[in-house]
């Protein structure tokens, strides 16, 4: 990233590319072979706790002295140190109303999950997330966090910045571009792989013509059956963060940890139940050293990729992130994993999935 955020022309990164080849010796190696992928699904919770209910008391007509303001604020002290979260819901905030003020992006993994006070609180179509801790998070890229660029194993600190910058890039357009949040190819999000990682272009074609369990493009790419549903307003919230290190042959290897909330209506004219899809995934990739690695200017290679869906459809491999509304929350069968808080960010995704171990759907407590 150059002064005031701007980004590296494409032409001078691939002078970087071109550069470092040049008047090496040793032919380069073939990418890796496919990446480690890892996916797993969870059914939302189908009864939702009722939303705690405040009693505000009758504006007090007279008694202006200091002793009824004594007691007023020695009260409101005491609530805010035995609930704080409340307090927060009253004046909007802990996720309910979505105007409360942003989270400062995050810059390493939080040391609990966001709290549970507001989750009773129905979203709307004027506030779709409503009840949920994103109403907090970042719009988009803005809650997707990057570090600082540093000279990092074959690249500088302005290829590193520009590797981090189109790593971004990435996911905005396998995640939130609207063309593909409506079931549309990802082109722009394909371009950036490697060509020359021969299994994943495979699984990459096989999962768009026939998606399977192992073929399932939902893994890297979020996407909607635009005629079974559609996104209400044009906000994403994300919450997550890319980090980096020196990874083989002097590849810069990144990765990236981000959960993205969808909320969606049924695409029939006048539908306004509002349900949420909340997908976490993990995809690291390695910005390859060209002398040393078969890749093209500008791509990367994928080291591995994991997922966990909330309310995204389970054992359902159709390419689609299917949510459920109320009336098929009902008839569903309840998961036979364990239960989830899909907002939870202090369990890294490893974890999340050896934890699960081999069972099918699991539960989230909220969406």
């Amino acid at each position: 990233m150059g002064k005031g955020g701007e980004s590296i022309p494409d032409e001078e990164w691939e002078r970087f590319l071109r550069e470092a080849e040049a008047g090496t010796k040793g032919a380069p190696e073939e990418p890796s072979a496919r990446a480690r992928m890892v996916g797993r699904r969870l059914r939302e919770e189908t009864g939702r706790p009722e939303p705690w209910r405040s009693h505000q008391p009758a504006r007090r007509q007279g008694g202006k002295g200091w002793y009824a303001i004594g007691l007023l604020v020695a009260v409101a002290l005491l609530v805010v140190a035995l609930d704080p979260g409340r307090v927060a819901g009253w004046f909007g905030g802990g996720g309910g109303g979505g105007e409360s003020a942003p989270l400062a992006a995050e810059s390493q993994r939080p040391d609990q999950p966001p709290p549970t006070e507001a989750a009773g609180q129905r979203p709307t179509m004027e506030q779709p997330f409503r009840g949920s801790p994103a109403a907090q998070w970042g719009d988009g890229t803005a809650g997707i966090g990057l570090p600082e660029a540093r000279a990092t194993g074959w690249m500088s600190e302005r290829q590193v910045a520009q590797a981090l910058e189109k790593t971004r890039d990435f996911l905005a357009a396998s995640s939130l571009d609207p063309g593909v949040l409506r079931g549309e190819r990802p082109r722009k999000a394909i371009a950036l792989i490697n060509p020359h990682q021969q299994d994943v272009q495979d699984y990459l074609a096989t999962a768009f013509r026939t998606p399977s369990r192992e073929n399932d493009p939902l893994l890297l790419f979020s996407r909607f059956e635009n005629t079974k549903v559609r996104l209400v307003g044009d906000v994403v919230k994300t919450r997550g963060r890319i980090t980096y290190r020196e990874g083989k042959r002097g590849a810069v290897e990144v990765t990236t940890d981000i959960t993205y909330v969808y909320p969606v209506v049924r695409a029939a004219a006048g539908s306004d139940e509002v349900a949420r899809t909340i997908v976490r995934r993990e995809v690291v990739m390695s910005w390859d050293d060209p002398v040393k690695v078969f890749v093209e200017p500008g791509t990367f290679s994928l080291v591995s990729y994991k997922v966990d869906t909330t309310n995204g459809g389970c054992d359902t491999f159709t390419g689609y992130l299917t949510p459920e509304f109320s009336a098929e929350r009902v008839a569903s069968r309840p998961g036979d994993g364990p239960e989830v808080d899909p907002y939870d960010r202090s369990t890294s995704m490893e974890t999340r999935m050896r934890e699960a171990g081999d069972a099918g759907c699991g539960t989230a407590t909220r969406s």
